[in-house]
């Protein structure tokens, strides 16, 4: 018996070939990946029309040698890691302190791949069995090796791996990963992951900070004074000038300052009002100085050091001078974390306080007061923006006041298109922000006594 011959779906545009198979429409084709030849056959349809199409647009890349869309370069965990952080240092220049915590966090993945993968391909991850043994891996706290080590809190771990997740965003953009490659990070659902053993965060009330402040020594006062009547990050204290306060209005402005390799964490300038306390602690703490830091090392003498006391002009003018000398020196190029590094030097020559010793500072302060739960100078900030809450304050001011982003669905605090429309004016954000910190007057009271004292 004679079998009747089936008539050919088969249909080709060039280099490629379109057939239907069991109500969908394949395609299939060669190319070289890697220097061999490969073959792609893939399900592109339903429908003839569009096969057709997509077949036209692959065979128009096939010609012109660019890569298809069911091409990919496979690559091992390093050099996609090592990708990765360039592409935030040099394309789109994500903050030297932002790119560390990337590495930091993408380490834990490398060394997963070093003790427990047979191959170092990025594309053969689990991800379920990543977070397992991440979840067993001890680490020091703050990253010093004498620290004692302990597990990750959820936080922490949740942190690397929406790190590794966008890694592998990054990945497949730039087709590293085999076509339909599933972002293995993504199952996970890292957004419901449950936060159960997060550090506690401490809240000074009214007794304890009027406590802290009677404990804390000249040199260590003023700066958690600030902190705590502003609700500045540390980081903004540090890095605040002279030439940022304007004491005769009570103002203090919280610039970025890129061209000393420095920006705010959200990158949003703000101007936070200073009550009548705080421009009497400043002035005792800036005393005859005219340009620098306001608040300095311990013992530093400005007048004495080179850098003491010059404005931000002069201290970008000193920095553009000693990466144009490294640069001639080298013969290359300073990366941005070589120039961070003389930027860090410029600023400690100039007096900058560094944060281990404000924080070090805290503790040892918070200590002597009997609360030995604070722990981190964050504390203040926290603080801050809930007595601002236990005062009613408007939730646009808070939200101006501590120079957080707006919601992106809202832009506005939650009130849509109303907040859009709301503009705060500043005898408004002044007025709402010296209501709520008068309600504790004791620590206002001892700041008083304390500007007017005579520096020893």
């Amino acid at each position: 018996m004679r079998r009747r011959k089936k008539s050919s779906q088969r249909k080709r545009v060039g280099r490629v070939s379109y057939y239907l198979h069991h109500g969908a429409w394949y395609l299939y084709y060669l190319e070289y990946q890697d220097g061999v030849k490969v073959q792609r056959r893939r399900k592109v349809s339903d429908t003839e029309e569009e096969a057709a199409q997509i077949a036209a647009q692959i065979n128009a890349q096939l010609a012109s040698s660019s890569p298809t869309p069911f091409s990919f370069t496979s690559v091992s965990f390093l050099n996609l890691r090592q990708a990765f952080l360039n592409h935030h240092e040099t394309v789109v220049k994500s903050s030297p302190a932002t790119i560390r915590r990337y590495r930091s966090a993408t380490q834990h993945l490398e060394n997963y791949f070093n003790e427990c993968c047979r191959s170092d391909l990025a594309h053969s991850i689990r991800a379920d069995h990543f977070v397992a043994w991440l979840r067993k891996q001890k680490v020091s706290p703050n990253g010093h090796p004498n620290t004692a080590k302990r597990t990750l809190r959820d936080k922490g771990l949740r942190f690397v791996l929406e790190v590794c997740r966008s890694v592998y965003i990054y990945a497949a953009q730039q087709r590293f990963l085999p076509p339909y490659f599933e972002n293995p990070f993504s199952k996970l659902n890292l957004e419901r992951m449950r936060i159960e053993d997060a550090k506690p965060i401490f809240v000074f009330d009214a007794e304890d900070e009027l406590s802290f402040f009677q404990k804390a020594d000249d040199w260590t006062f003023p700066i958690h004074f600030i902190l705590a009547k502003t609700g500045l990050r540390s980081g903004e204290l540090i890095h605040l000038l002279i030439e940022d306060i304007d004491l005769e209005n009570g103002w203090l402005h919280v610039r970025n300052k890129s061209e000393l390799h420095w920006k705010v964490k959200t990158r949003r300038e703000r101007s936070v009002p200073l009550i009548e306390e705080a421009v009497a602690v400043l002035r005792r703490v800036i005393g005859d100085r005219t340009s620098g830091p306001v608040f300095i090392r311990h013992q530093f003498d400005a007048f004495s050091s080179p850098l003491g006391n010059l404005d931000q002009l002069e201290l970008q003018e000193l920095l553009q001078q000693r990466i144009a000398h490294a640069d001639s020196g080298s013969g290359l190029t300073l990366s941005q974390t070589m120039e961070e590094k003389l930027a860090i030097a410029v600023w400690r020559e100039a007096g900058v306080i560094r944060s281990e010793r404000m924080r070090n500072s805290f503790i040892r302060t918070g200590k002597l007061a009997g609360l030995k739960q604070s722990s981190c100078p964050k504390s203040w900030r926290h603080s801050f923006a809930t007595l601002l809450q236990d005062a009613n304050v408007d939730p646009l001011i808070r939200q101006i006041t501590l120079g957080h982003k707006p919601s992106e669905d809202a832009r506005s605090g939650g009130l849509g298109m109303t907040g859009v429309y709301t503009h705060t004016r500043a005898t408004t954000q002044r007025r709402e922000i010296e209501r709520a910190l008068r309600l504790w007057p004791q620590s206002l009271a001892y700041a008083r006594q304390w500007a007017s004292a005579k520096k020893v």
